[in-house]
């Protein structure tokens, strides 16, 4: 096979994957309707939604699962057969067909136990930990909410600007923004108002989807530029210019990780996150894990009401924990994979500084990337397979000053904080 005719198979596989994937729409299959929502405040609070595995039927999947699971079985095969059992990039394909069968396995068992199974081995559990012995995500969760209260208790510093901005407003001003930052781009990146999502905020292929009715903050709003923006948007465009390897462009549960973790990263880096914002992400690991624990739907809403959110809005965080489950079965574990995210992505970066390999951080940003993949990433690279990311954040393209920041870090890192608490007793 000659350099031009492996191209061209890598290139043909990768059409295949994001054309199978095309049906796939994870979070739209999941959704609870407005009924679900008016049955429960219409009882006030005390019955739960009226959610079954029946329920979900009046939403039918747009796609056999079955026959998409054979479908990237025999995608998969095709691989093998094509590019070989050792080939690096056919390895990561492989994966990714096998990803996608799960997400179909696991869409059709909404309403049922293996739902969350299966979500389980996409994205995670509260449980799981960083490394052999290390604190797990719920013991994260721990430390941040007894940190953020004590900042909440002592400091007004955490108070952010009031939401005094309407959907319309945002759908008009980020539109603006993102309008600068993508410039080069023929067809401007579109804000659009949406009736038909959970979050505030959802990215999409090229455009980005406001929730009409929702209300958002100055600093609400520059969360929005860089983490639906600089890092959603602009790593689905970074993916769809990459000329031979388009499965890029698409995003299977394991690269979700990748993505939210930039994206947090992100509102730390250009200093958008605030203390309300984190608290809100901790209590999404916290909701989950009471969720595995057994906790039903009006408990996990009971618990957002007591972390001082409306009866609205604990509703929507609640379902997003509970969609495409039951009130009384296990969650969707999604949302894990923010916190979970920023701490392999940070880590990996502070150790590719340490080790010297400074100038494979900006390929987090190909596409739709994940972690595990970055060292054969680099390789295809300096094959001339993939191109270098348009679309690079400030703070990414300048690796001076984050090796700099990083380089203290890594030292940081090694002094006991306790043992420093005791030595500045006298001066804090």
């Amino acid at each position: 096979m000659t350099d031009t005719q492996y191209r061209q198979t890598i290139r043909m596989l990768s059409d295949r994957i994001v054309e199978a994937q095309r049906p796939i729409r994870i979070l739209d299959a999941l959704k609870w309707d407005a009924e679900v929502h008016d049955y429960f405040f219409f009882h006030k609070f005390k019955k739960m939604p009226p959610v079954t595995a029946e329920y979900y039927q009046k939403n039918p999947l747009r796609f056999e699962p079955q026959k998409k699971i054979e479908e990237f079985n025999e995608i998969e095969r095709d691989i093998r057969r094509e590019l070989g059992q050792f080939s690096s990039v056919g390895h990561i394909m492989q994966r990714i067909c096998r990803e996608y069968s799960m997400v179909a396995s696991m869409l059709e068992a909404r309403g049922n136990q293996s739902f969350t199974n299966y979500s389980q081995q996409l994205y995670g559990s509260s449980e799981d930990a960083f490394y052999a012995g290390a604190p797990t995500l719920q013991d994260l969760a721990v430390v941040l909410s007894n940190t953020l209260t004590f900042i909440r208790k002592q400091s007004a510093s955490h108070q952010v600007d009031k939401k005094k901005f309407t959907a319309e407003e945002v759908v008009d001003i980020l539109g603006k923004k993102l309008k600068k930052y993508f410039c080069d781009k023929k067809m401007p990146v579109q804000v659009l108002l949406s009736d038909g999502i959970i979050a505030e905020a959802s990215a999409g292929a090229e455009c980005i989807k406001i929730r009409r009715g929702a209300r958002f903050s100055k600093r609400d709003m520059r969360v929005l530029e860089v983490h639906e923006g600089w890092v959603h948007l602009g790593t689905t465009l970074n993916g769809m210019s990459q000329p031979i390897c388009t499965f890029l462009s698409k995003g299977p549960p394991s690269s979700t990780v990748t993505q939210e973790g930039l994206a947090i990263i992100m509102e730390i880096f250009t200093f958008s996150s605030h203390p309300s914002r984190l608290q809100g992400l901790t209590d999404r690991i916290n909701a989950i894990h009471m969720a595995e624990q057994g906790a039903n739907f009006i408990e996990v809403f009971n618990f957002f009401r007591e972390q001082g959110f409306s009866e609205e809005d604990s509703y929507i965080r609640a379902n997003r924990v509970f969609r495409g489950s039951t009130p009384t079965g296990g969650p969707f574990t999604k949302d894990l994979v923010y916190n979970k995210g920023f701490i392999l992505i940070y880590n990996y970066i502070r150790l590719a500084i340490q080790k010297g390999l400074v100038s494979q951080i900006p390929l987090l940003f190909l596409g739709k990337t994940t972690l595990e993949d970055l060292h054969v990433f680099n390789d295809l690279m300096d094959e001339g397979i993939l191109i270098p990311p348009k679309y690079l954040p400030p703070q990414f393209k300048d690796l001076a000053a984050l090796s700099s920041w990083m380089c203290y870090s890594l030292f940081l890192n090694q002094l006991d904080l306790k043992r420093l608490a005791v030595e500045y007793k006298d001066i804090l």
